[in-house]
């Protein structure tokens, strides 16, 4: 199978040129935004210089800024380094040896905090009316908020005790399991 030829890019700006190609290539808009935001920042950061008059120095010095004096997270780090090359394999379809080469921050593992079932009922037994319901839906399924505040009635299947994620991370679907103990809640929210 032959290799696809790069997207030929016609707006006039660079950040134009980038949104272009994430949307050519498919990418969501949660990540079109986030490659928009660091390129605009690094530009910004180097005095508004074309990106292809920039090099490795150029690229290791804002990296370096977000590490030592904007003490950005490890995760948000390798999210401006994403987007950077990005712009510079697939924007400006430029093939940089040094991109590679640039260090990558080491990630720290750190146990993650996992409430007690008495902290977890104490929390939950704080909430009332539709918080609480969310509040439940999201421990009792695993849904992310994103997902919870996106159902709607057709995704609730009583008969099958199931939840249908629509275009959910990733932009998949899934099914969940219903809890019982949220049957009632739900069909008396709903009821509302």
């Amino acid at each position: 199978m032959a290799p696809t030829a790069p997207p030929i890019l016609s707006a006039p700006t660079v950040l134009g040129r980038v949104r272009e190609c994430t949307r050519l290539l498919h990418a969501s808009i949660r990540t079109e935004r986030c490659y928009v935001y660091w390129i605009r920042r690094f530009l910004r950061f180097h005095s508004l210089q074309h990106p292809s008059s920039m090099d490795q120095r150029h690229v290791e010095q804002f990296l370096a800024w977000l590490a030592d004096h904007q003490r950005v997270s490890v995760a948000t780090h390798r999210q401006a380094l994403a987007a950077l090359l990005f712009l510079y394999s697939k924007v400006l379809q430029t093939d940089l040896p040094w991109m590679s080469q640039i260090g990558r921050p080491a990630q720290r593992h750190r146990l993650p905090v996992v409430l007690t079932q008495a902290e977890v009922a104490s929390v939950l037994g704080r909430l009332s009316g539709v918080h609480a319901l969310l509040a439940h839906l999201l421990y009792g399924t695993g849904l992310r908020i994103s997902e919870a505040l996106q159902l709607r009635v057709k995704d609730l299947d009583f008969g099958h005790r199931s939840i249908i994620v629509r275009s959910g991370k990733g932009d998949k679907d899934r099914v969940l399991m219903l809890p019982t103990s949220l049957e009632g809640p739900l069909r008396q929210h709903l009821a509302s």
